[in-house]
């Protein structure tokens, strides 16, 4: 079953599309201001508490230090922890020895020697991508065959090619930001329809 993950909510209209449509992991960029869609801690205490409790709240950090990533995990803010930086192997050990929660770790995909650093990383779940996230861009699939390794697949992910993704490659999970955006906000019927579409999927091939 591909669970589904709608990263990259800003707003409290964004908590309650995902509370209707229920994905499986949604996600708060924080602390890199060159995203448009990153939030404070104060925004991401305000939205965490209007979430529902069946959807998993990931936080995604940039190079981020250890002292911010750590007590937003201790204290159940969130549910996983995602790096989308250059964060090393060791940073990513250490991070697991502070906490219990589980670490995603991105990975820009452009050929298939690109992946190898992916494969050799000690997180709980590798994440692949086009680039730096949120570009609204895929990448090519092909260089994915063989890989035994559980991976969340992102990159220009939409309700239109949702479907098309699974099956080819089944992925452990999809995750999703521009792809469910209407004029860079997020669409409630875009986010309903691919929810519908992973959780329809996971059903039948389960």
């Amino acid at each position: 079953m591909s669970k589904i993950k709608i990263c990259g909510l800003t707003r409290p209209c964004d908590i309650d599309f995902v509370n209707e449509a229920k994905p499986d992991f949604c996600g708060f960029i924080l602390g890199f201001p060159k995203s448009r869609r990153c939030i404070s801690i104060s925004t991401l205490y305000t939205l965490r508490e209007r979430l529902d409790a069946s959807v998993k709240p990931v936080g995604v950090f940039v190079d981020a230090p250890m002292e911010m990533i750590l007590p937003l995990a201790a204290d159940g803010t969130l549910a996983a922890i995602q790096l989308h930086g250059h964060e090393t192997e060791e940073y990513v050990r250490q991070l697991k020895e502070g906490t219990s929660v589980p670490i995603f770790q991105a990975f820009r995909v452009t050929d298939r020697k690109s992946l190898l650093p992916a494969l050799q990383s000690p997180a709980d779940l590798i994440l692949l991508d086009h680039g730096a996230g949120g570009t609204g861009k895929t990448f090519d699939w092909s260089v994915l065959e063989g890989i035994t390794r559980p991976y969340i697949l992102a990159g220009g992910l939409g309700p239109d090619n949702l479907e098309s993704a699974i099956s080819t490659l089944h992925p452990w999970g999809v995750d999703m930001s521009s792809g469910v955006e209407t004029d860079g906000v997020k669409d409630r019927e875009k986010i309903w329809k691919a929810v519908q579409i992973a959780h329809k999927y996971a059903a039948i091939h389960d």
